[in-house]
């Protein structure tokens, strides 16, 4: 088994769904069920990705995992754009921290795809 701690993809996925927790936290009330709900469920959902595939037997399996992470760190990008715009998020920390996550991401899935193992 694979061991998600030793992974720089997974420390960048918790510190950015702490981030969303917190920069979330100011949101108005009227979208505690709209937009803070979807970005909170788009971070939590890429180290819980990258944990569940870590536990998986499959390389193929490891890949799908990871492939969905990475679609919701792409996610979380758009939504933190969107809070901005929305005048939510003061700077776009949130977003910028979303897409490092997500380019180290398809660093490790490139390297995984090329039989590079799991340097990233």
């Amino acid at each position: 088994m694979r061991d998600h701690r030793n992974l720089k993809a997974f420390e960048l996925a918790d510190a950015l769904a702490l981030q969303t927790y917190l920069e979330t936290s100011t949101f108005p009330r009227e979208e505690i069920y709209g937009l803070t709900s979807q970005m909170r469920r788009a971070a939590v959902s890429v180290p819980s990705n990258i944990v569940e595939g870590c536990a998986r037997n499959t390389e193929k399996d490891y890949l799908r995992f990871l492939d969905d992470a990475y679609g919701s760190a792409k996610e979380l990008g758009y939504q933190s754009s969107l809070a901005k715009r929305l005048g939510y998020l003061s700077d776009n920390n949130l977003e910028e921290s979303a897409a490092e996550t997500a380019r180290v991401l398809n660093g490790l899935i490139n390297a995984l795809r090329k039989g590079g193992g799991e340097q990233p």
